[in-house]
């Protein structure tokens, strides 16, 4: 039974054997790989015989395993040749300490094959375009993610503390993934141009050359190389073989390390708007890779900036957005950003160091783009603070980069921000004029600050303003107005509102430089402003309806020019009147040698008006309007036409009759055009509703016309009327006053 039983057991082996081996052949055969498979990267270089200097920088650099095995990579893979006549290469690793690729460390070789080595495998058709969360978009993308990264290294800040430190991968405003992810290495991106990429951007091969004037635009180009033979397929990938060794790019902060002849624009960046933060994951990783205890710190970029310069992931809003655009930064030499500081930015401020963060961090935004600013771009491409670039590419640029994660740009001059060059400038740039420049801000920065467009505006100091009792409680987020008699003080936000009243009957659209003139002797006038009211000007002094009513002079102290206009400097406050028309009217009227006498009297006893508020029935506080008054003479016309109750001339103010009294309110609100207000300077012309209804409730209207140039009234009879310009532009709550040489007739 033993023998037996081991025959069968032995039988039983063999045949097992026999069927696995069977089995494994056919596994074989299944899973073998295919004789036409390409040979792997690797392999296929190393059988090409002119890559001998390349191959040994992959040995060095520890990638000969990985290229020479499963994957899915894109490499650009410089000949022997290219290696030979790149003066660039020379100089990089030279700039290292080496001079020839037998030469080169482990560290300096990874660092050129990993930047030569993409992340998955792209052919010439598909390599410009954008892997999108929602497919791929053609013909977008000019840069792939390589496998380079910079990781740890020694930095120091503003103040001289010296930091291990590592790149923010975010942008400091990324909300929950704030300035640093710890999983992202930050890989670096390389540049690459393709014909259609360029066709589909409007773009030529002049925007190539002008980065790269030594190489030529073939249509696909890998930075200053040129592809000679494209969609060469490997079995882990695709080989673009180049003629030139592109060297790892570095990022916009990296390059503006090392360059002292930027060292100012710098400085403001590294002293105002950087912090090292120091990272717990970062500084664990670091302990475990070099067995050192030293902490690792962030480069963070304050959040104030359109970008930070060392984020390699530009916005991350999807995967790979770096693909598709990068940030690009104008850099202004030391001489001309030192005299442009210094003539323009501290004019009212002692030092660098005494100003507001935000001047600061305009001046710096003025030369950031979040997008890539091509050379045929300049003029369409606006920066951070929605404005273009102010210079000339051909005569303004000293220098020009495409780097990791954007352009860099050096330059002859500042690309002076709106902000500092418009009439808002004059107050932003003055710590004198803190309180307007807040009230400024609130509503119209971005009207004034529009260099297309000229005004004048009138300052209202700091000084000024706390003498008549306003302030800002930045704690409370309020204004505030203390009665300078009483001491009694007032939180509400009426204050803001009247503030705001006075400001804007300072701010005046001049196309035309209407105001060119204002403060000189024997020039008057009256213009309109952005609030709606009208300002008088006569000489070296301004006229509201406030100041009219608080008898108080407001005096012109000097007028400064700007790009788009001007500014006024004056003593006091443009102050709006709590009075109502009927008291303007009343003050013109009540004398009885006054041209506006009869229309006064006539109103005054009138069913629409208030004699002890003086109100007027039909006037809505808060709306324009613009009053039109019959001289007595005119108003005698009217009686001697039935229009209004009197006999032969003589007025009857004080009618008996209903239809008298109907008579006289329909007069007075032919003569009120409502929500608007007018003056003869041309700008209103055609048909203007009045006060007066109709049977059917709509307002009957009367016409303004200017023929010959001169203002003219006209009702539905034909009649004209003319202003009596000596005695009209009275100035009163949100309306002008004007005298007229008719009646018009309803």
């Amino acid at each position: 039974m033993n023998m037996q039983k081991k025959i069968y057991q032995l039988a039983l082996v063999v045949a097992i054997a026999a069927l696995f081996s069977s089995c494994k052949k056919k596994f074989d055969e299944y899973y073998a790989r295919p004789d036409t498979l390409a040979a792997p990267i690797y392999q296929q270089l190393t059988a090409a015989g002119k890559f001998s200097n390349f191959i040994s920088l992959i040995d060095k650099a520890g990638y000969k395993s990985t290229l020479a095995a499963a994957g899915y990579w894109t490499i650009f893979a410089p000949t022997d040749s290219a290696f030979t006549a790149d003066t660039e290469f020379a100089a990089f690793i030279k700039g290292r300490g080496f001079n020839t690729v037998n030469d080169v460390d482990s560290v300096t070789a990874q660092m050129v094959v990993q930047y030569l080595l993409v992340y998955n495998a792209f052919q010439r058709s598909n390599i410009d375009d954008y892997q999108s969360s929602l497919g791929w978009v053609p013909n977008t993308a000019f840069k792939r993610r390589t496998a380079y990264y910079t990781g740890f290294y020694k930095d120091t800040a503003y103040n001289g503390t010296p930091y291990v430190a590592v790149a923010s991968n975010r942008n400091n405003n990324a909300g929950n993934t704030g300035y640093y992810v710890s999983a992202d290495n930050g890989n670096k991106y390389i540049p690459v141009f393709t014909s259609d990429f360029f066709a589909a951007q409007g773009l030529s091969a002049s925007d190539y050359n002008y980065f790269y004037p030594n190489s030529t635009f073939s249509g696909f180009n890998v930075a200053n190389a040129k592809v000679t033979q494209k969609d060469i397929a490997a079995e882990n990938g695709v080989i673009h073989i180049i003629d030139r060794v592109v060297v790892p790019a570095k990022s916009i902060d990296q390059y503006l390390r090392n360059r002292p002849e930027y060292s100012v624009f710098r400085n403001l960046l590294e002293q105002f708007m950087v912090l090292f933060i120091k990272n717990t994951d970062a500084t664990h990783r670091y302990q475990v890779l070099t067995g050192s205890s030293s902490d690792v710190a962030v480069k963070v970029y304050s959040n104030l900036l359109a970008f930070s310069p060392n984020n390699e992931n530009y916005f991350k809003l999807q995967d790979n957005d770096g693909q598709r655009d990068g940030w690009t930064m104008f850099v202004p030499t030391n001489d001309s950003l030192t005299k442009y500081i210094n003539t323009v930015v501290l004019q009212q401020y002692p030092t660098v160091n005494s100003l507001p963060l935000s001047i600061i961090a305009d001046l710096l935004n003025a030369h950031l783009w979040t997008t890539t600013v091509w050379p045929s771009k300049f003029s369409s491409t606006y920066n951070f603070l929605g404005e273009p670039v102010k210079m000339n590419a051909n005569t303004d640029i000293i220098e020009k980069k495409v780097l990791s994660n954007g352009i860099f740009y050096g330059t002859k001059k500042v690309n002076e921000p709106n902000v500092f060059a418009t009439v808002y400038g004059k107050a932003y740039l003055d710590p004198r004029y803190s309180l307007m420049t807040r009230l400024l801000d609130m509503e119209i920065k971005g009207l004034i600050t529009n260099p297309g467009t000229k005004y004048t505006l009138f300052m209202m100091s700091d000084a000024v303003l706390a003498a008549k009792g306003y302030s800002y409680n930045a704690g409370s987020n309020g204004w505030v107005y203390t009665n300078p008699v009483s001491g009694a003080t007032s939180t509400n936000d009426s204050n803001r509102l009247n503030l705001l009243r006075m400001l804007y009957s300072g701010v005046i659209e001049t196309p035309n430089n209407e105001l060119n003139n204002i403060g000189q002797t024997g020039v008057s006038g009256i213009i309109g402003s952005y609030g709606g009211e009208y300002i008088k000007y006569n000489g070296n002094q301004v006229i509201t309806a406030g100041t009219t009513e608080k008898n108080v002079t407001v005096r012109i102290d000097s007028v400064r020019q700007v790009l788009n206009g001007q500014v006024v400097y004056i003593n006091d406050l443009l102050y709006f009147p709590y009075l109502l028309i009927g008291h303007n009217l009343s003050a013109l009227g009540t004398p009885a040698a006054s041209q506006f006498n009869y229309f006064w009297n006539y109103l005054k006893n009138s069913t629409l008006f208030n004699t002890s508020t003086f109100e007027i029935t039909g006037i809505t506080a808060g709306s324009f309007y613009t009053v039109f008054v019959p001289n007595n003479a005119a108003i005698v016309q009217a009686i001697n036409d039935g229009i209004l109750p009197g006999t032969a001339g003589v007025p009857n103010f004080t009618p008996t009759l209903t239809a008298d009294k109907l008579k006289v309110e329909n007069f007075l609100n032919y003569h009120f055009l409502d929500k608007r207000t007018v003056i003869a300077n041309g700008n209103d012309i055609g048909s203007f509703p009045s006060l007066l209804k109709n049977s059917a409730g709509d307002p009957v209207t009367f016409a303004i016309q200017y023929p010959g140039g001169i203002f003219e009234l006209g009702d539905g009879y034909n009649r004209k009327a003319r202003l009596v310009t000596a005695l009209s532009n009275n100035l009163s709550n949100r309306t002008v006053i004007h005298l007229i040489d008719n009646y018009l007739k309803y």
